[in-house]
């Protein structure tokens, strides 16, 4: 996959708006020293190279009454069969994340649930019917950390330690 060099001008704008998706453009301008034109020109950019996709509101999934948070890996019975379960997953709207995984899982979603016996039924009733030969749940008592993406300078060369026997 093709990879964009991000230059100062591109991170910092992207510093400010991912701290706060609401921040005006000409506020983004100022804080840059450079026009809301030019803000405007770099955002759409970003945008058209696939870096910046969409916007959104964070919801509070507790607050909204979900208190059950699960990460599940799940064991196809069918392994080629990836792209169809995926495309089922995505009508479980309790299904929030689906990952292509290494390791022992086929895949791993993240599912949010009103409760533990909301939970049992959208493993029981929803996930198991798609080909399943067993799952393994994972309950989340709490986020401890959600951030967007950190905007990190990338060492222009990996440094290697010649100290190193």
């Amino acid at each position: 996959m093709a990879r964009y060099k991000l230059d100062t001008l591109d991170k910092k704008i992207l510093k400010l708006i991912l701290s706060d998706a609401r921040i005006p453009f000409l506020e983004v301008a100022r804080a840059c020293n450079v026009s809301g034109a030019a803000v405007h020109q770099r955002i759409q950019k970003l945008t058209n190279l696939g870096i910046l996709k969409g916007s959104q509101y964070n919801v509070d999934a507790e607050k909204m009454g979900y208190g059950s948070c699960a990460f599940i890996g799940l064991y196809l019975k069918e392994p080629e069969r990836f792209d169809e379960v995926v495309d089922a997953l995505r009508e479980i709207p309790e299904v929030v994340e689906c990952h292509y995984t290494t390791g022992a899982f086929d895949m791993f979603i993240k599912v949010y649930a009103f409760d533990n016996h909301h939970m049992l039924n959208v493993i029981h009733d929803k996930l198991q019917p798609l080909g399943l030969s067993r799952s393994e749940t994972i309950i989340s008592f709490r986020e401890a950390i959600h951030r967007p993406l950190a905007i990190l300078d990338e060492p222009d060369e990996y440094e290697e330690d010649d100290d190193i026997d």
